[in-house]
């Protein structure tokens, strides 16, 4: 089955540190909640090449696995852009969303 690139949005993610690991979420002032996990490459978590607090853009969708709870996927394939915070800034300024 081909993957529906129509699903995917554009969505700005950070590391954070949760009960001694880094996972990634959402950044605050989009339109998903900043407590929402997000399943991405661990290459993103590894903290000697990323920083924790470094910020991505990513290509998202929400989902679920068999009506468990929603997450962001984000496809290993695609491509992941760092971003500095005044474009990350930029970005949020331009593409506010009303939360889901």
């Amino acid at each position: 089955m081909a993957r529906d690139i129509y699903a995917y949005r554009q969505l700005v993610v950070e590391s954070v540190e949760e009960g001694g690991r880094v996972v990634m979420r959402p950044a605050s002032g989009q339109a998903y909640a900043t407590d929402l996990n997000v399943h991405c490459s661990r290459h993103l978590s590894d903290t000697s090449v990323y920083p924790l607090g470094t910020v991505f853009l990513v290509n998202a969708k929400l989902t679920d696995r068999l009506g468990g709870d929603q997450y962001l996927y984000v496809w290993h394939g695609d491509e992941i852009k760092v971003l500095s915070d005044s474009e990350a800034e930029v970005f949020l300024g331009a593409y506010r969303r009303v939360r889901l």
